[in-house]
């Protein structure tokens, strides 16, 4: 496969293996010069010169030391290697392997490997444990983002790890695993979920406007700690109003709301109006045209007579930003027969 520092050619999809969605570097044979946690790191690497530590030039993400007879390493290999666990089990696309920054110390190639693995194991386990190649070895260039498609044999296979193998040795900045969050029926049917979160499998079907931040990040976990961790827009200077629409995990009736725009203070919307639908049905209000207050969690509660829902549709007057959307309620047994369907498809 051939490396190329293009657009990003899968641009709906999640990066399963970031930090924001959960995702974690839980073991590295190595990382003298450079914390394997980079790799998972949401921002862009940066660079800062001549800022150096005692193992020398600090950087911005993955770098081994160069590789000698009797040096560490994996048992019986001639590599370093790295396993991250997804942030959610999914799908994968394709990856970018991010040498931004490495010129003189990038790994002439690299591959990469995955599993899905249930439950919580172990480093030991991972390593013992049989390994999927889902991109074989390949050239990397240096400070370039290397973007790879997947063997076609295991797309729209599901997994919950991947392995980055670096070959033989060197600094990689990023690690972008860009695919499809699968809802686990374990955790989203037959209990109240949150049915609008990246993490069961939520998506965002369309926005108007994303000048500082993803619509996507509405709906990623946690707490959103500063502006850069909503969705804003860029400031409107005419008579519209921005919105993002959302693709909940499957078809399900809606209890709560919680519309947050915290860290927002001088540019939270003035006003909201949120809508719901099935598939492509008709619009119907859920929350009519509501004032809504800056730095504020706003809570909204149905008590029964709501409709099903499949789609939901935020209004914000007329721009701003907001922290997260969340949408707790239960899927309906059409929406539970889908998240099921897709998850055993997975397989």
């Amino acid at each position: 496969m051939t490396a190329q520092d293009s657009e990003n050619p899968w641009p709906e999809t999640v990066d399963l293996a970031s930090r924001a969605l959960g995702g974690s570097v839980v073991w590295a044979n190595d990382e003298f010069f450079g914390m394997k946690e980079n790799l998972v790191t949401p921002a862009a690497p940066t660079f800062s010169p001549h800022t150096f530590n005692l193992k020398g030039q600090i950087v911005d993400g993955w770098e081994t030391r160069r590789r000698r007879a009797g040096g560490p390493g994996v048992e019986g290999s001639d590599h370093d290697t790295a396993i991250i666990r997804l942030g959610a089990p999914g799908t994968i696309s394709g990856v970018t392997v991010d040498t931004s920054f490495f010129v003189g110390n990038y790994p002439p190639a690299c591959s990469l490997e995955a599993i899905c693995a249930p439950g919580f194991p172990s480093p030991a386990e991972l390593l013992a444990a049989a390994w999927t190649t889902i991109v074989p070895e390949s050239k990397l260039r240096g400070d370039t983002h290397n973007r790879f498609t997947i063997d076609p044999k295991v797309v729209g296979k599901r997994f919950t790890h991947v392995r980055l193998n670096n070959i033989p040795d060197g600094g990689i900045a990023r690690l972008r695993v860009h695919g499809a969050v699968l809802a686990d029926p374990e955790f989203t049917v037959g209990v109240q979920c949150d049915l609008a979160a990246a993490r069961n499998g939520a998506r965002i079907a369309g926005s108007s406007n994303a000048f500082f931040s993803p619509a996507l990040a509405a709906l990623m976990p946690g707490e959103s700690r500063v502006m850069g961790e909503g969705w804003e827009t860029a400031r409107r200077r005419d008579d519209g109003n921005d919105w993002i629409e959302v693709r909940l995990i499957g078809e399900g009736t809606v209890k709560i709301v919680e519309i947050d725009t915290a860290n927002y203070v001088g540019n939270a919307p003035d006003r909201i109006v949120l809508r719901a639908r099935v598939d492509d049905g008709e619009w119907f209000d859920l929350i009519p045209e509501t004032r809504v207050q800056p730095d504020t969690l706003h809570r909204f509660r149905f008590d029964g007579g709501v409709s099903p829902a499949t789609h939901l549709r935020l209004d914000t007057f007329p721009d701003g930003g907001i922290a997260r959307l969340r949408a707790h309620g239960e899927l309906t047994e059409r929406g539970a027969a889908e998240v099921v369907g897709n998850w055993e498809a997975a397989a």
